[in-house]
């Protein structure tokens, strides 16, 4: 199996919603980024457009209702927002989980069927919570990268600090991925509240992205939203 390319490290994305009618351009969001997280951002184009069947010969050339959007030979073909109802949010979760499974595969076939399982990072930072005096958060790492799987997910361009999802199966792999692409790593309501993981496990971040991908399902086509990239 050939090895995929691997995911580049990147800023932490927010995804901010806003209410049909609402005020909903760049600067909107960025103030409600800012007033949230004291932090600036950027447009982040994550979302493919929708392009509907009897219509999407036009519209696939307008930007009307859509952020930042970028074109490819003329063609509008993804944004960092918009209107909900312009944006594909399936076909955007379907090539994350395209990706997402293309990169478990090269795992399992590299990683999993040469190595034995490790340790995931958690557990040698909750020793380093547990006795902070007795192991530091660097010597936590040096544990935990000195297990041969780690280092092979290293030598091979893999994130190890993926590494519980990874063993969690692809199914689950997956499924992380494809939420982040749709949600990123905080959402901010029309109303103003800020959803993020309670913690950084993995099962928080997963419950906080269930969350949030419900509340994305709950708004209305006319609703819009906009991804904005922080360092």
């Amino acid at each position: 199996m050939p090895m995929p390319t691997p995911t580049p490290l990147t800023a932490s994305v927010i995804t901010v919603c806003f209410a049909p009618g609402e005020d909903a351009d760049w600067f909107a969001a960025s103030e409600k980024v800012n007033d949230l997280l004291r932090a600036n951002g950027t447009p982040a184009r994550r979302y493919h457009v929708r392009h509907r069947r009897l219509i999407g010969w036009l519209t696939r050339f307008l930007g009307y209702y859509l952020l930042d959007a970028a074109r490819r030979f003329g063609a509008v073909t993804v944004a960092a927002g918009g209107r909900k109802g312009r944006l594909d949010l399936t076909g955007t979760a379907a090539k994350a989980s395209h990706y997402a499974a293309l990169r478990w595969r090269a795992w399992n076939t590299h990683i999993a069927a040469t190595t034995r399982p490790a340790r995931p990072f958690e557990d040698y930072l909750a020793q380093h919570h547990a006795d902070p005096t007795k192991v530091s958060v660097a010597e936590a790492r040096r544990r935990f990268e000195q297990q041969p799987r780690v280092l092979a997910m290293l030598a091979l361009s893999f994130d190890p600090y993926e590494l519980s999802v990874y063993q969690a199966g692809e199914a689950t792999y997956v499924g992380l991925h494809w939420r982040i692409a749709l949600i990123g790593d905080a959402l901010i309501t029309t109303d103003g509240r800020l959803l993020t993981p309670a913690t950084d496990s993995v099962a928080d971040r997963f419950r906080f992205l269930n969350e949030a991908c419900a509340y994305l399902r709950g708004l209305r086509s006319s609703a819009r939203l906009c991804a904005v990239a922080i360092a």
